[in-house]
Order: C-alpha cells, then structure tokens, then sequence
C-alpha cells in the first residue's frame, strides 16, 4: 500500500479519483454500444477503483467506487441503473479485496479481468432479482467473455498507470 495519507489531503486525493473515474465513466456512456448484448462496455472508469485498490486500499477504493456509482447515475439521468450499478461494484469490489491479499502490485493487470467477471454476475444477479426471472442468467456467458476482454485491457492500463506513477513519487 501507499504512505497513508490523512485529513484534508486524503479527503482531496479520494475526490480527485473520484472526478476522474466519474468523467471517464460518463464519456464512456457517450458511446453507443457495439454489440447486440446489453451491458457489454469496456468499464474504463474502473481503471481508477483498481488502481484505488491496489494503491490506497480497499476503504478508499469502497468510497470512489461509491461515489462515482452514486454520482453517475444522478449525472446520467439513469437512476434505474444505480441499483444494477451498485450491485455489479460490491461485488467486484469484494472480489477485488480477496484478489489484493494474493497479488501484488505487479499483478494488478490480473485483478481486473476477475473484479470485471464479478461485476456483471452482480449486474445479472440484480436483474433477476427485479425481473424475477433466472432467463437474465442467459448473458452470463457473453459477458464472461466480454469481462475478460475488457477486464485485460483495463487490468493492463491500471498496471501501466502504477508505474508511470510510482515513477513521479519522490
């Protein structure tokens, strides 16, 4: 983990990735979906949680993965999606908090793909608990893939995002 940071100057840090990870969010909502499966996007904002994760801890990353699930569904106008939102984030966030015991900084890029996998289950599990339905459960499959996929590319950049900044610290 890094130096602890307290009071005001943590306060600041944690809002500060919070704002980045709630402007990537909403720009990435401004891309039309490329696939024919819903929920299917590449989750750049979680770039910030990982790193969160990894950097700061689990409390903190808990508090921006809050903050900006909160805030980008007031800002998006799409309050429905706060409940799938939040469930997808707790999860992921839980699986984030085992896989950050077991790895190391330099394993970030492995965290993701997992943490993203554990993201659509709790989006899926929300909705068939709001549908009452199982059928929702058809998804899972294309979304493993997908969170994988993406979960790479964004492990990978929160890996680089690390050592860039690892690099800038005195």
């Amino acid at each position: 983990m890094g130096r602890r940071v307290k009071g005001t100057a943590r306060i600041t840090r944690l809002a500060l990735l919070t704002a980045i990870a709630l402007t990537i969010f909403l720009a990435e909502a401004q891309i039309p979906a490329v696939t024919a499966v819903p929920g299917i996007k590449l989750g750049l904002a979680n770039i910030v949680t990982v790193y969160v994760m990894f950097v700061l801890g689990p409390g903190d990353a808990l508090l921006v993965l809050s903050a900006r699930v909160f805030l980008g569904a007031v800002f998006s106008g799409q309050m429905m999606t706060l409940l799938y939102s939040a469930a997808g984030g707790f999860l992921s966030w839980c699986a984030l908090c085992l896989l950050g015991r077991l790895l190391s900084r330099g394993q970030i890029w492995l965290a993701s793909p997992v943490a993203a996998i554990f993201h659509n289950l709790g989006q899926l599990l929300a909705a068939a608990a709001v549908l009452r339905s199982w059928a929702v459960m058809a998804y899972l499959p294309y979304l493993v893939l997908a969170a994988v996929i993406a979960g790479l590319f964004t492990g990978v950049a929160a890996q680089a995002l690390l050592k860039r900044l690892d690099k800038l610290r005195p």
